[in-house]
């Protein structure tokens, strides 16, 4: 494997490996590509622990960090996974919510770590981008979602 000039490093008290796997097993183009334990104890952990995992999300390249629990995550950082269809979009959210995780607003949800997750259906940024009314419409339609709405959506670009 040869190593990315640039890769997300994404921080984790102690279960980087299971959040990989967990990943590797919902998206496409997800893998755990290896698992890197400490060559001696650390402040958070002992020699032998899993310390690193190397994996890819959806094509991007990951690093998982156990560096314990002196950080928690925020919404400022997020994966955003485009969706094809209501299918996929629900696929996605519930595997999310469904193993430990909590429905936001607007098509954000969080994994049983706290990471931040949009799962965004592209008939919506498509809407977006167009701008104008349509944009509003669909601006105000997904403001009262949690999880996007296809079809909803797309009522409110034909209205």
């Amino acid at each position: 494997m040869t190593i990315a000039k640039n890769t997300i490093c994404v921080w984790y008290d102690t279960e980087a490996e299971a959040a990989a796997r967990f990943y590797s097993e919902i998206f496409p183009d997800s893998y755990v590509h290896a698992v890197h334990r400490a060559p001696a104890d650390y402040p958070s952990g002992k020699a032998g622990d899993v310390l690193t995992v190397d994996f890819t999300v959806a094509g991007i390249p990951c690093l998982g960090l156990n560096g314990g629990p002196t950080f928690s995550h925020s919404e400022a950082f997020s994966f955003q996974i485009a969706t094809d269809s209501q299918e996929e979009t629900d696929r996605y959210w519930n595997a999310i919510v469904d193993n430990g995780g909590q429905e936001s607003a607007c098509g954000w949800c969080k994994d049983r770590w706290g990471i931040s997750w949009q799962i965004t259906p592209r008939v919506l940024t498509e809407a977006l981008a167009a701008g104008g009314e349509e944009a509003r419409r669909v601006f105000e339609a997904m403001m009262e979602m949690r999880k996007i709405d296809v079809a909803a959506i797309e009522a409110a670009r034909r209205s």
